[in-house]
């Protein structure tokens, strides 16, 4: 499900996250198992980044209510650093690739806290945006495997025993599990991002 740009906001976080695309598309073009290790480096900022914001925010204000939204996005975090552990297991990254990793994650969670500082809604609108690109990305990916193109190994050990997989379960099962992830978090995203409008319309 694409969620149409409306604001200025929307189109900037919507053109931010087409830039990512163009650059992980050149890259990396059909190596959809390194790509995700990459990606799944840069995924898992933004939960942990608007976790402990919002944290730091309750606290701040000494207020409750915020609970839900922290462990959210907590769960989020860790749901992405399953990930990229599951595809390190299956693409077995390069050192090249272990410094881009390095070097991507440094550079985006100090980009991503100071726009979710500043504008939280931009923010979870580029998440949002960035976690529908990840499941059109996991559904080239299914392609390549149900064309032979991409070897339908059998699962790792970790990805079996996180989603609770069958026992014979292949690389194609994993990539269904980590596609309807995605398409969870950008579905919340989305959401997290209409409540700030919603409490500018009620203020």
């Amino acid at each position: 499900m694409h969620y149409h740009p409306i604001t200025i906001s929307d189109r900037i976080a919507l053109t931010f996250t087409k830039s990512m695309r163009f650059f992980a598309d050149t890259f990396f073009k059909t190596r959809y198992g390194h790509r995700a290790v990459v990606l799944e480096t840069v995924a898992g900022v933004p939960g942990m980044v608007a976790g402990m914001w919002t944290h730091l925010t309750s606290l701040r204000r000494m207020r409750v209510g915020y609970g839900p939204k922290i462990r959210t996005l907590l769960a989020e975090a860790e749901n992405e650093r399953m990930h990229l552990m599951t595809f390190i297991e299956i693409a077995r990254p390069n050192l090249f690739e272990r410094y881009l990793v390095l070097i991507a994650q440094a550079i985006f969670w100090n980009l991503f806290f100071v726009i979710y500082v500043f504008f939280p809604r931009t923010a979870h609108r580029i998440v949002g945006y960035f976690e529908e690109e990840a499941v059109y990305s996991y559904t080239e990916y299914l392609k390549e495997i149900d064309s032979g193109r991409t070897p339908n190994i059998p699962a790792p050990k970790i990805a079996i025993d996180y989603w609770k997989l069958a026992p014979d379960a292949t690389l194609r099962d994993v990539v269904l599990a980590v596609r309807e992830d995605e398409a969870h978090h950008r579905d919340t995203n989305h959401q997290f991002a209409k409540e700030y409008d919603e409490q500018r319309k009620s203020s």
